[in-house]
């Protein structure tokens, strides 16, 4: 790996003595109404046939000789195009604001990014989704959902209806890292996945990054869902919000300080405990089941070099009556960008993200001499990240930095109260840290060849105080006895280093194809615990031991990008195999909480996923959408499961389909429909049974696991957004949702498992348990001024 530094070095420095005989134009992009940086906005130079696109702060630079003439072309879809004529003598400054251009084109936009970007651009396993439109697809109870609509990507999937996370190639729902404005969130679901915590009202730009992962991004094994927040109108006042069937939304954006800043405060609350209080009596008098989230960012310019933006999200979910459960977010988020020189930027990133879990039984009664549980749970991570971009040609981009976090988590704080006695339970808490360093050239070698390489290196540190605990395994596949124990009362207990490369290549055979592929290594050192079909608000999250080994994946993908009928329609072939190392499993009637000796209930070994993805979109006219289709196996291998063979993961499914249609009648209506077709999810049953005792009792005989599966999964969606005549208040706008979710009512099971007779115990059967069995409509006014 030295040499990998050494060649990374030798590049950056014959690049930097060529750079000398020229000089840079740099600047910021923005949305001319309201402020906003745009992130991936195309600026190309003419006359030399190439060019750059922003950054994620809507910051760009180019390095030209001097003495010359150029044509700059601002490129970006929804916006109209922009042509600049400028003299290069010395360093330039030039920032551009964008008009909308969707007024003009009368259509829906189906993506903001130069329309053949999928082929020029050396990103493959990456797809963004624009808010105008995931806001103009239907939805579960008519509101938009981020997490639900990436779902309908190829190469996404999650394990049913009601399932928290998604999986991506194989992956668990704990190897997505999930980012808002930089910052982990832990789960981001509400209300038990039916929605996400991101507020569509908040929300700027979505990225999912399932392979080809760029050296600066760490931490997780499968993908990288970036999503940032708008930064608040900076030309005038704005009011958004909506009142729906589960719950309602406001948000407001406003500048400040002579427009050099801007700010917006979003929130949410759901109301169905409101609207079900007067129906409910006796032990569901007291029930309360609701979320609320809170979202906010502020932005302030200090000059053309220092801008600072500062961030937030809070939210919560509330379920039960005397008996239940909670569980929230919360994030910080402080960035500072500065511009060196017209070559060098940097993004200094602070962050600290916590999660919190927990029940309660007895909620309502304050008597302390009754039997009450209470148990809370958490995870807590800080962190210092600065990134910075060296720009120093046209054809070379440099990306380096770093990154500190520490981890603190609470496995279970609980408390038990029996017959007025008090007794505590709890499990010490875990510490732990993580550094890594980064380097990543994007290099363009010829019109038709380019490089995007890299390396991270990441180093992590279980801390004390704490304890490490060795064990014996007696049975193979069975729980493992404890056998000695260490304490740390301080200091390094163990430490993992991990080199991870990346890289991706650019084969463009003519203007209007390309051929992609690329490689990387992932490393990941956190780990959620989950034994259930599907996961829980309140599994474990923990971190890696002397036990618990950092989970590694190494991936490659091969992909066909097309172009057809002047970038009309844009189509992709993704074929991609991936290798994973210490994937951890569960012994039989494993105990996941308020277990001390948790790690002796776990199994590890391998895992594999490999699949071909196919993804056809149609981005202008009235008539726009796309058609995703994925076929995939997942599958692993632990020891002393499934007789040591190859068994399909829980959340595998083989055939994956997903279409799309978004139809503009006019310039007040539009139709949209989703379907979705997968295959179900495998499932372990019983292959014979016996009596014993006046009751039949189920077993697998060949301890086989996932062998069967459940039926498939399909749904179809249907919704109509139809704008109103009449302005709000004299001024705004208003808008009528109307959407169909699961319209041919069909009940999709979500699991299936085998009882027996409630009437008779000599009997078996299956039961199909579905979490949405019925078609369920939904209307909601949407507004804006």
């Amino acid at each position: 790996m030295k040499h990998i530094f050494s060649i990374l070095l030798w590049l950056g420095m014959a690049t930097w003595a060529y750079s000398q005989e020229k000089r840079t134009i740099s600047g910021y992009i923005k949305d001319a109404s309201n402020g906003e940086s745009l992130i991936g906005v195309s600026v190309y130079v003419r006359e030399i046939g190439n060019g750059t696109v922003t950054n994620d702060y809507g910051y760009y630079a180019l390095n030209l000789p001097t003495g010359v003439s150029y044509t700059l072309v601002f490129n970006y879809i929804g916006y109209e195009k922009v042509e600049k004529k400028v003299t290069l003598t010395d360093d330039l400054k030039l920032s551009i604001e964008l008009k909308d251009e969707s007024v003009k084109l009368q259509e829906v936009i189906v993506k903001t990014t130069k329309e053949d970007e999928n082929v020029k651009n050396i990103e493959m396993s990456v797809n963004k989704v624009e808010m105008k439109t995931i806001r103009q697809m239907p939805a579960l109870l008519g509101e938009v959902d981020l997490v639900r609509s990436i779902q309908l990507l190829p190469g996404v999937t999650s394990v049913g209806e009601g399932a928290s996370g998604f999986n991506v190639r194989g992956g668990n729902i704990d190897q997505n890292l999930v980012l808002l404005d930089e910052a982990p969130v832990f789960n981001a679901s509400h209300l038990f996945g039916f929605f996400s915590v991101f507020n569509p009202d908040a929300v700027k730009d979505v990225k999912l990054v399932k392979g080809g992962i760029p050296a600066q991004y760490g931490g997780r094994i499968s993908s990288i869902l970036d999503v940032r927040l708008k930064e608040g109108n900076a030309k005038k006042r704005e009011i958004n919000g909506g009142i729906g069937t589960i719950f309602s939304r406001l948000s407001y954006e406003q500048p400040f300080a002579k427009s050099k800043g801007s700010f917006i405060v979003a929130g949410r609350r759901s109301y169905i405990d409101v609207l079900a209080k007067p129906f409910l009596n006796g032990d569901l008098k007291n029930s309360r089941f609701y979320f609320y989230d809170l979202t906010a960012k502020a932005n302030y310019r200090i000059d053309d070099k220092n801008t600072v933006f500062a961030s937030g999200y809070f939210g919560r979910d509330v379920f039960g009556a005397d008996f239940g459960f909670e569980w929230g977010n919360r994030t910080a988020t402080v960035r500072w960008n500065h511009v060196f020189n017209n070559k060098l930027f940097m993004n200094a990133t602070a962050f600290y993200s916590d999660y919190d879990y927990g029940l309660e039984s007895d909620r309502n009664n304050k008597n302390k001499s009754g039997d009450k549980f209470k148990w809370n749970s958490s995870i807590t991570t800080w962190s210092m990240k600065p990134d910075f971009t060296y720009y120093l040609t046209p054809n070379n981009t440099v990306t380096f930095g770093g990154q500190y976090i520490n981890y603190s988590t609470k496995p279970g704080t609980a408390t038990a109260i029996s017959s007025g006695e008090e007794r505590n339970i709890s499990l010490d808490p875990r510490y732990a840290d993580e550094s890594s360093l980064y380097i990543g050239n994007d290099q363009k070698i010829t019109d038709w060849l380019s490089f995007q390489y890299g390396i991270r290196y990441s180093y992590f540190r279980n801390l004390g105080p704490g304890t490490a605990y060795e064990f014996l395994e007696v049975v193979k596949g069975d729980r493992k006895l404890p056998v000695s124990e260490k304490k740390y009362e301080s200091g390094v207990i163990n430490t993992y280093g991990n080199w991870e490369p990346r890289f991706s290549t650019k084969i463009e055979l003519n203007p209007s194809t390309s051929i992609k592929a690329s490689y990387n290594r992932t490393a990941q050192y956190l780990h959620l615990l989950s034994n259930t079909a599907a996961s829980s608000p309140l599994d474990v999250w923990t971190l890696s031991s002397k036990i618990i080994k950092p989970q590694i994946a190494d991936q490659v993908a091969l992909g066909w990008f097309q172009n057809f009928q002047e970038n009309m329609y844009e189509a992709s072939l993704e074929v991609y195999y991936k290798k994973l190392q210490n994937q951890i499993d569960y012994v039989a009637n494993s105990e996941l909480l308020l277990n001390s000796y948790l790690e002796g209930d776990l199994l590890f070994g391998n895992g594999r996923a490999y699949g071909a993805e196919v993804y056809v979109k149609k981005n202008r006219g009235k008539l726009t959408g796309w058609v995703s289709y994925t076929l995939a196996r997942t599958e692993r291998k632990i020891e002393g499961i499934n007789n040591d063979n190859w068994f399909p993961a829980r959340f595998d499914k083989t055939h994956n389909l997903s279409t799309v249609v978004l139809y503009q009648l006019n310039d007040r209506l539009s139709f949209s429909a989703n379907f979705a077709f997968n295959t179900g999810t495998p499932a372990t049953f019983p292959t014979n049974r016996f009596e014993w005792g006046g009751w039949t009792l189920p077993q697998n005989v060949d301890n086989s696991r996932n062998a069967a599966r459940i039926p498939s999964y399909h749904r179809l969606d249907l919704g109509a957004t139809l704008k109103s005549k009449k302005k709000l208040f004299g001024k705004g706008q208003g808008e009528w949702v109307l959407s169909i979710y699961n319209v041919y009512n069909r009940r999709n099971p979500f699991s299936m498992y085998v009882r027996q007779n409630e009437d008779n115990n000599l009997k078996t059967e299956a039961v199909r348990y579905a979490v949405i069995g019925s078609v369920v409509p939904a209307i909601t006014y949407n507004f804006k001024f």
